[in-house]
């Protein structure tokens, strides 16, 4: 009797135009789940008690190491942003600097590639015990490229790091820790980047502030920052800010690369949710988004759009 032989596929192409994907999946599926997951959150700066997390329905949030989220990512057709940050991806060195963060991330994937424009370094990177070492002529050990500690270096007309942390602007002044939206949008235009300020209030509909979102994500070279509050998402915490970097529609959900890995994760968030997040009150007014992209360098008073 003659060997059996694999019949062969009605679907010859099916392999072909697959494999990438399988290959992709397989991939993210292993660094997802090598990422290390925090049981706990660290605790907040103090200041006014934060609100408990909103109960919200359980597909809500779906943590990015998860076979679901793999999938998401994978037919995604809104995702282009999602590689450049990744790449440039960082946590928060501190409870405040949530705002400041995501400016270098989204800084760095606009501008570590770009080398007609000027970049800083930050020598606070190079330890102080190695500095008398003698280096090879003509090196220098620094990278250029933007951090959490030189944003502030043109940022800091806008908000210097005393006021982050709650020094009054002037003696006996008023207290106004962390960075509001605004503010975050001035700093980053005083690094000349294109900044659109998007407040989400009742100027906004939900279908316009979904299909801006929706439109930065398919396109290369411009990225969202948005400021959301966390209980409303059913999440531990206060307001916040972090990169935004691709959207799924058969899920309606956001994939939000979440600044501060001490007990979060990055998460898709379902869209109406995330929207509703995006509509509360901040200390002035409502939170909401920045549209970035790189463009002239407009002084750090001029209002962004």
């Amino acid at each position: 009797m003659a060997p059996l032989r694999p019949r062969a596929s009605r679907f010859p192409e099916r392999g072909r135009t697959f494999a990438p994907m399988r290959k992709l999946s397989a991939s993210l599926l292993a660094l997802a789940f090598a990422a290390p997951v925090f049981a706990k959150e660290a605790p907040a700066l103090k200041g006014p008690p934060l609100s408990p997390p909103a109960a919200v329905p359980a597909d809500t949030l779906v943590p990015f190491a998860s076979p679901e989220s793999i999938s998401r990512l994978e037919h995604s057709q809104a995702k282009v942003d999602f590689f450049h940050l990744a790449n440039h991806y960082e946590g928060q060195t501190n409870k405040a600097f949530c705002g400041p963060t995501s400016a270098t991330v989204v800084l760095n994937a606009l501008r570590a590639d770009n080398e007609k424009i000027e970049k800083p370094e930050d020598p606070s990177l190079f330890p102080a015990e190695v500095k008398g070492i003698p280096l090879p002529k003509g090196m220098d050990p620094l990278f250029h490229r933007y951090t959490q500690n030189n944003f502030f270096e043109k940022g800091s007309a806008v908000k210097t790091k005393e006021e982050v942390f709650g020094k009054p602007k002037t003696e006996g002044g008023k207290r106004d820790g962390g960075i509001q939206l605004r503010q975050l949008a001035a700093m980053l235009s005083a690094h000349g980047l294109d900044v659109q300020l998007r407040i989400a209030d009742e100027k906004l509909t939900d279908a316009q502030i979904r299909a801006e979102l929706v439109k930065n994500l398919q396109t290369e070279n411009d990225y969202v920052i948005i400021n959301y509050h966390r209980p409303t998402l059913g999440q531990r915490g206060g307001g916040h800010i972090s990169p935004v970097a691709a959207y799924d529609a058969k899920s309606d959900s956001f994939l939000i690369l979440d600044v501060n890995p001490n007990g979060q994760t990055w998460v898709w968030a379902q869209g109406d949710a995330l929207l509703k997040s995006l509509r509360t009150k901040d200390v002035e007014e409502n939170r909401g988004y920045l549209l970035v992209k790189e463009g002239p360098a407009p002084t750090a008073e001029q209002t962004p759009r």
